[in-house]
């Protein structure tokens, strides 16, 4: 029966190391984080995206726990001179362009004095780009995902708690695409969305996560300052790999633990 008990609490023990991974080292908190999120809403059942959707009351006690603990609220531009940044920096991004967003996460950056960055796509609407990376994904579930409108980014970017970033006209594969093809995405997309908003447009987020050299180049030349990707982790010094920037994923499955373990250490377990 002892024995018994001590096998079961061992295998908790194993379970509870492997899914947390509580023994990686701690990162130096003066090395800024970049936390990636999609959505805030409710988790939908049987929903093939889940992981993207941060409940609305966990992310308010994410923002919350990030405020109290002295954690300074930075944005993509900000990180163009990284020495000004202050210790415990972090950097909240959201990708795609929800409408959650300004349903749901705004009214928390704007109680607790929080900022983010939203990585736009500018031709949004009526598109399941997820089937551009995975063509099984054919549910429709992104394309039916209500978008933020114009209007609602305008109200975003005026609270003062948002900036834009470039995510390219149509949310496109780029390494499906040619050169030419390329430039039009990225360069196009920061150039629609600095005409339609009347907004610098500083930073650029890879679709998917997909990129090769040739994109890294064509982000610099289309005039951005700095790039993110979706390799987890965080970055010994932001300006070596400037247009390559890992981030910290916050996934709709994360509890408590998990998020201040990523804080932490900036990796799933």
């Amino acid at each position: 029966m002892i024995w018994g008990l001590v096998a079961a609490a061992a295998l908790a023990g194993l379970v509870f190391s492997h899914r947390y991974a509580w023994w990686r080292p701690a990162v130096d908190p003066k090395r800024p984080r970049i936390l990636m999120y999609h959505m805030v809403s409710e988790h939908r059942p049987g929903a093939k995206f889940n992981k993207l959707r941060v409940r609305p009351s966990r992310f308010e006690q994410q923002i919350r726990w990030l405020q109290r603990n002295g954690w300074h609220f930075a944005l993509m531009s900000e990180l163009a001179r990284p020495e000004k940044l202050p210790a415990k920096t972090v950097v909240l991004t959201f990708d795609d362009g929800f409408e959650d967003n300004y349903r749901n996460a705004h009214p928390v950056l704007k109680k607790y004095g929080a900022r983010a960055t939203l990585y736009l796509v500018v031709d949004r609407f009526d598109r399941d780009w997820s089937t551009a990376k995975k063509a099984h994904h054919d549910s429709g579930e992104l394309m039916h995902e209500p978008k933020l409108s114009d209007d609602q980014v305008r109200q975003m970017l005026a609270s003062g708690c948002w900036e834009l970033g470039g995510h390219t006209l149509t949310h496109a594969n780029l390494a499906r695409l040619d050169a030419a093809g390329k430039e039009a995405e990225i360069r196009g997309g920061r150039e629609q969305l600095e005409q339609r908003f009347g907004v610098p447009v500083p930073s650029f987020a890879y679709p998917f996560g997909i990129y090769d050299e040739q994109d890294v180049q064509l982000a610099e030349q289309a005039g951005f300052d700095n790039a993110v990707t979706t390799v987890e982790g965080i970055d010994d010094d932001i300006r070596k790999r400037r247009f390559e920037l890992r981030r910290v994923k916050i996934s709709g499955k994360d509890n408590r633990l998990a998020f201040r373990l990523r804080m932490r250490s900036g990796r799933r377990s």
